[in-house]
């Protein structure tokens, strides 16, 4: 019934403008705007939604959104440069080292989080 639609996910954040200036200025991405809600255009042609819930926000407990890189130690620092900060999992099967990269099997991944809370990762392709 689906298989030739174009499909598309979506996420809610506490504020519109701040959410448009970090998927945008902080990460890079082409985002638009529309009705009231974001549009994120991501590589390869997918878009991704991201409506306004403000206080009703509830921010996600699971990775929402993964950027694949080729150098996951490289996307770390400049990520860092840009004042993003990496969720550290010390004490659980996900323990990252210092830099905030799970390498314990798998591949290397690490976690942060936007402006509402979402949980984003960067994930050595």
């Amino acid at each position: 019934m689906f298989g030739s639609t174009k499909a598309f996910s979506g996420f809610s954040v506490d504020d519109t403008a701040t959410a448009k200036e970090f998927y945008g200025g902080t990460l890079g991405l082409e985002v638009t705007e529309a009705n009231g809600m974001l549009t994120l255009h991501l590589a390869g042609g997918g878009t991704v939604i991201v409506y306004p819930k403000g206080d009703g926000h509830q921010p996600a407990t699971f990775t929402i959104l993964n950027f694949p890189v080729p150098d996951i130690d490289a996307a770390v620092e400049a990520l860092g440069q840009r004042g993003v900060a990496f969720e550290h999992y010390a004490g659980t099967p996900m323990e990252t080292d210092a830099t905030g990269v799970f390498r314990g099997g798998g591949p290397l991944i690490a976690w942060f989080k936007d402006p509402a809370g979402n949980v984003l990762s960067v994930i050595q392709e």
